[in-house]
């Protein structure tokens, strides 16, 4: 039996708990506040993405120049977005840098050479889940699952740029297509109309635009200044939207993941979608697929439609980064948003309704989970080479070679 001391003592701490609270750290984890967090981590990422414009803006055309040369090579501006993804472990950031830039108000990156850095950072989203199936090597027929789950995202986008870049080269449908949606939604993309959202974004750049020239000693010192510092604002504030909303969703996503494996594709496909928007990150969707075949709870059939789903809900960031655009390129940031969205649209619907077309990254990835298993070397350097060393190489080609 107790003692009296250790009753009082229960009766003291179970007295200074909150019923409501609990512990003195639970109220981190209420709704209120997390979503709080969320819309304060949003209006940084905004500010951010205006920010990152405005820096450039400010370094004038002379630094752009060599960049904007190196994008005119469509293939060059795949492999920048690849390489650039693949290091940021993001294409949320990556997208969203690239909508700061092309919605830039002076020298902005011309649309039609954002169009395939947008492709390559498609592609680079890829890698997360990839090196996350590598965790299960140990087990040859865990690994086996895992890793086709994994690469047949590798290979859908590679199929997908296959087809849509050299059409998008010969016909420029993404981007006249985009041009028609923007321009039907002028008042959110710019124009004439008053966005309160915007008005806000540029009152939060203002102190950030005052205290960088009060403390730098030149402009264009200030301007690489605030280049860095947005560029590793939106890295941050993404970081921790995906955090707290991971950290809300978890169970949830686990939950809706699960049920769109017994329904159909198209349920699948919504589910993979809002799952992604929610975490704002396709790579925590389809990271969560992994583990799942490696268990033998989930065959490639199931998780290819989530993770299409997860490539289309991932566009949602770029979208959010158009609402950043304050000046008279707003539109262009929209356009190269909507770009995103349209190819990623494109890419599943030319794809994965017709059993033939859809079955060849499946297979692909099929055998190269046979492959992989048989050589951890081989898998290793498949990651190393198709993310890194490939789009590292070809640039330095095109600048030798150029």
């Amino acid at each position: 039996m107790p003692t009296p001391i250790n009753r009082k003592n229960r009766q003291h701490v179970s007295a200074t708990r909150s019923p409501l609270i609990g512990t003195s750290t639970a109220w981190r984890e209420h709704p209120l506040v997390r979503g709080v967090v969320v819309v304060a981590l949003l209006y940084a990422f905004l500010v951010a993405v205006n920010g990152l414009g405005a820096g450039f803006r400010a370094l004038g055309e002379d630094v752009l120049d060599s960049f904007f040369a190196a994008t005119e090579n469509p293939f060059v501006g795949l492999m920048i977005g690849i390489l650039a993804t693949t290091l940021m472990q993001s294409s949320s950031v990556t997208t969203a840098m690239i909508v700061g830039l092309v919605a830039a108000p002076e020298n902005p990156i011309p649309i039609a050479n954002a169009v395939p850095l947008i492709m390559g950072a498609n592609i680079g989203t890829t890698v997360t889940n990839t090196i996350a199936s590598l965790a299960h090597m140990g087990r040859k027929e865990e690994f086996r699952r895992a890793f086709s789950v994994a690469t047949v995202h590798d290979f859908f986008n590679y199929l997908a740029v296959i087809v849509l870049l050299p059409l998008e080269m010969a016909t420029g449908y993404l981007q006249r297509l985009a041009v028609a949606m923007t321009s039907m939604l002028a008042g959110v993309g710019g124009g004439d109309y008053d966005s309160p959202i915007k008005n806000a974004i540029k009152a939060g750049s203002v102190p950030i635009e005052a205290a960088l020239g009060a403390l730098l000693p030149t402009e264009r010192m200030a301007a690489v200044f605030y280049v860095l510092l947005s560029g590793a604002l939106i890295f941050a504030t993404l970081l921790g939207i995906v955090a707290v909303m991971r950290a809300s969703m978890r169970s949830h996503m686990e939950s809706l993941v699960s049920r769109a494996l017994i329904r159909h594709a198209s349920v699948a496909m919504i589910v993979g979608a809002v799952v992604t928007v929610m975490v704002q990150s396709s790579s925590i969707t389809t990271s969560l697929l992994v583990p799942l075949a490696g268990a033998g709870v989930l065959k490639l059939e199931q998780a290819f439609p989530v993770t299409l789903g997860a490539n289309i809900g991932t566009t949602v960031t770029a979208l959010f980064a158009a609402l950043a655009a304050t000046d008279i390129n707003a539109s262009a940031g929209l356009t190269i948003a909507l770009v995103h969205l349209l190819f990623n649209l494109s890419g599943t619907l030319l794809i994965y309704p017709f059993a033939p077309i859809r079955r060849i990254p499946m297979l692909l990835a099929r055998k190269l989970a046979d492959v992989a298993v048989e050589s951890k070397a081989l898998a290793i350097a498949y990651v190393i080479g198709l993310f890194y060393v490939i789009p590292v190489v070809f640039a330095i080609l095109n600048e030798t070679l150029g």
